[in-house]
């Protein structure tokens, strides 16, 4: 589904990513661990289309079954145009960031409908399915709450609502869970994995705690810009 070979990026002197190979299954959640400040963020973002790799290979694409190792559809996320890879990330691609990165202006219930409304659906339907959502979190009588009025839980599962109501192939988590406490973070975390599974999504999943890894179906370990270990699987 999802593979990058041999990938650096460098921010000035500083090189966060020295030649990282990792792969993701059709259906897999793999975990990131590291340190901080070992590239374990980098990497998530140069897989998701959000950074460029410097240097290496970023490949997506759909096996179809019988067919080995020929993807189907397979792009090379490293040489699309701006354009494209703004379409994936639209779509294609969801995104959770540790403090959710809600926009501050939107009521709950547009905040969600987001990514629908950004790729054309129209307003009355794609609300209508931010409500479904709102409901099933739990927030009803919040939908038109603004971000900031929100506890740091339900701004989270609202985060996560807004990242797979496209139904998105790949989903990208970047701490989803570090600013929460345990019972939010359990939460949050259910809904995201349960989510993903659900829709036959795969997700990446960068975490430092061990806890929240281990909702993952694999785990790998970032250490100074390379992937250096699988750690284990469930």
């Amino acid at each position: 589904m999802l593979e990058g070979r041999e990938l650096s990026k460098s921010f000035g002197r500083t090189r966060a990513l020295r030649g990282a190979d990792v792969r993701v299954a059709d259906g897999e959640i793999l975990a990131v661990m590291g340190p901080s400040g070992s590239g374990k963020s980098t990497l998530l973002h140069c897989l998701g289309g959000v950074l460029r790799p410097d240097a290496g290979e970023v490949r997506f694409g759909e096996v179809r079954p019988g067919a080995g190792e020929a993807s189907v559809g397979e792009v090379r996320l490293d040489r699309l145009s701006d354009r494209e890879l703004s379409r994936l990330r639209r779509g294609t691609f969801g995104f959770v960031f540790q403090f959710g990165q809600l926009v501050p202006e939107l009521p709950l219930i547009e905040n969600i409908a987001l990514p629908l409304l950004l790729a054309g659906r129209s307003r009355r339907p794609a609300l209508a399915e931010a409500a479904d959502w709102v409901a099933r979190l739990g927030l009803d009588g919040l939908w038109d709450r603004l971000p900031g009025e929100l506890s740091g839980g339900q701004a989270q599962l609202a985060a996560v609502a807004r990242a797979l109501i496209a139904a998105p192939r790949v989903v990208f988590a970047d701490e989803p869970a570090g600013s929460l406490d345990s019972v939010a973070a359990d939460e949050v975390m259910e809904l995201l994995v349960d989510t993903v599974r659900a829709q036959g999504a795969c997700m990446v999943l960068v975490t430092h705690e061990p806890r929240v890894a281990a909702f993952a179906d694999r785990t790998v370990t970032v250490r100074d810009g390379r992937v250096v270990q699988p750690v284990g699987a469930r």
